[in-house]
């Protein structure tokens, strides 16, 4: 009868071992291998903004969201005269899209650097989003996103925060002007990608919109 309850206590003591060691590091690891996988697919992407993408989509996982393994990511450290919208394949290790996106009109200039979820804001808000349903509008086959941070883009859909296709989303525009168009806080695209980007990441997909605003960075619950 002892010796059963020893061998008992032994094999508790030792899946307690082995769920304290596979808990975090290993989340780690595999954060880290996905970096390393798609480093030299993205030259263009901000390194922090892949690291903290990726680790904020494996939280985002924990909690049950985007089963498809897809994530796109917005890098407003780069201007919207660059290629600054990643959409990455993380059960193939592809990159599906890269293309320009615009930023909201009183987010900045050719550069983005103020952001708010204010309701009439008319800029663009950082964060975690999770893509929802489709629908055809003024700026025709368009996609809902739900913000998934409070008091950072939570309000994206009473703002309606939307992907949408637009001209000044292009690169002719960016070349005759200097910059993109901006948007009313909207992830606007070029309509050549529009449709297949949507299509490829509606219905419950993550979206990474990065930029290292100190205040963000500390307070989400997903990055921090």
């Amino acid at each position: 009868m002892i010796l059963k309850k020893i061998t008992s206590l032994l094999f508790l003591a030792s899946g307690l071992f082995t769920m304290a060691v596979s808990a975090s590091p290993v989340n780690d690891l595999n954060v880290q291998n996905e970096v390393n996988q798609f480093r030299s697919q993205v030259p263009g992407l901000n390194p922090k903004a892949l690291q903290l993408g990726l680790e904020a989509y494996t939280k985002a996982t924990h909690e049950g969201l985007d089963k498809q393994q897809i994530l796109t990511i917005v890098d407003y450290t780069k201007p919207s005269t660059s290629r600054r919208l990643w959409v990455l394949d993380l059960k193939n290790h592809r990159v599906l899209f890269n293309d320009y996106v615009a930023h909201g009109q009183n987010s900045g200039g050719n550069y983005a650097s103020a952001f708010s979820d204010r309701p009439g804001s008319l800029a663009s808000s950082l964060g975690v989003f999770l893509t929802q349903s489709t629908y055809s509008g003024k700026h025709g086959y368009s996609l809902r996103v739900k913000g998934l941070e409070k008091g950072f883009n939570d309000r994206a859909e009473s703002r309606d925060i939307v992907f949408h296709s637009a001209d000044y989303a292009t690169a002719q525009f960016a070349q005759s002007h200097g910059r993109l168009g901006r948007s009313w806080g909207c992830f606007a695209v070029s309509p050549k990608i529009a449709g297949p980007l949507i299509h490829t990441i509606k219905n419950g997909t993550l979206v990474f919109a990065y930029y290292p605003d100190p205040t963000w960075l500390s307070k989400s619950q997903f990055v921090s």
